[in-house]
């Protein structure tokens, strides 16, 4: 019996987009604007940095296992039991949970193929037969998604806006889409970016859509800026979230995390900002690509992403902007050869960036 399954050794690893770090390391005389990984720009809550402050006389004992402060206050804010709320390591740990809980042998998994590449990972290695259902225009095409479900479905995964594509799916879609889906199927509604996309009318917040085999993901690291923590949450029944914390690690999130999340969610002033520069840098890079004549998707996202001829000219573009000091993300990775996915910067990042691109074209 090998040591290690086939589907692990088949595995590809995650592959973040270059950091800082990494490319000053590869030319140390060069300043860099990271715009690869959707990050904040305007760093973090000063409310939460004063609460992890708070914490460092207490590094030495364990977090409270149960999250009960921060479970407790997502309840409250968003009108549910704390018996409905979990928290995790960032949405992907929750995700990882989730596939480890529910996943039997002869499991199946749905999904949109291009989509979000941690899913992917989690997916693969959990061993299970996994369908990779091609985009349509960009979106998840679930017509296809549901003709898919069979008596061996377990998981549909949804990213609800896409990540890399900054689309999402309207309530109608969902709707529909939803008649076709037995109870006993998990559908997973990762809502990463909801806090940019939630101002649409037709966009179908899964808070209104409590049903018993649904499971809500947020997370801290985009809108909050706390990517760094890794702290993420999920809403669903309680018969879900109790099996759920039987299988996390006890000890996660971490300490600061926890009390940076609680801080984080009384910010709104920081919330509000964000949301306003990002809609301000949206409208920005748009325009400008439009007077270049640059194709790219709308985004109701941090992130627009651009559509090339082709993969060279892809390669070529994200090249020449990183010689020139932008970070930017190939989604060759994704699946999506010739795209760039660029994160929406401060307004001098955004800037700088255009003024890049006009210098390779």
């Amino acid at each position: 019996m090998p040591l290690v399954p086939s589907y692990i050794k088949k595995l590809e690893q995650y592959k973040p987009g270059k950091s800082i770090h990494e490319a000053k390391i590869e030319n140390e005389n060069k300043k860099y604007i990271k715009l690869s990984s959707n990050e904040n720009p305007h760093g973090a809550s000063p409310l939460a940095i004063e609460a992890i402050k708070k914490t460092y006389s207490s590094l030495n004992r364990y977090p409270d296992a149960s999250g009960y402060n921060l479970r407790n206050k997502l309840a409250k804010i968003f009108n549910i039991k704390k018996e409905n709320v979990v928290i995790g390591s960032g949405s992907e740990g929750i995700m990882s949970t989730i596939m480890r809980t529910f996943l039997l042998n002869d499991d199946e998994i749905i999904t949109a193929e291009g989509s979000f590449i941690g899913f992917r990972v989690l997916a693969n290695a959990s061993g299970r037969k996994v369908h990779w259902v091609p985009m349509k225009d960009y979106h998840y095409n679930l017509e296809l998604m549901a003709k898919k479900i069979t008596d061996y479905t377990k998981i549909i995964y949804i990213a609800n806006p896409d990540n890399p594509m900054g689309t999402y799916i309207n309530k109608s879609d969902f709707d529909q889409f939803y008649s076709h889906v037995p109870e006993r199927v998990l559908i997973i509604l990762d809502e990463a970016y909801y806090e940019f996309a939630k101002f649409q009318p037709d966009y179908p917040d899964s808070m209104h859509y409590r049903y018993d085999n649904v499971i809500t993901l947020r997370t801290f690291s985009k809108a909050y800026g706390l990517g760094g923590l890794r702290l993420g949450y999920g809403f669903a029944h309680e018969e879900l979230v109790e099996n759920l914390n039987k299988v996390k690690p006890p000890f996660e999130p971490s300490l600061p995390a926890q009390y940076a999340g609680i801080a984080a969610l009384d910010d709104s002033n920081f919330l509000d900002k964000t949301i306003k520069m990002n809609s301000i840098g949206i409208n920005y890079l748009t325009n400008e690509f439009n007077a270049l004549g640059i194709n790219y998707i709308p985004s109701y996202t941090n992130f627009i992403t651009t559509i090339w001829k082709d993969s060279e000219e892809a390669k070529f573009i994200s090249n020449n902007l990183l010689e020139r000091g932008i970070i930017v993300r190939r989604l060759s990775s994704f699946g999506w050869e010739n795209s760039i996915r660029v994160s929406i910067g401060t307004e001098k990042e955004n800037y700088g960036f255009i003024e890049a691109l006009k210098a390779c074209l």
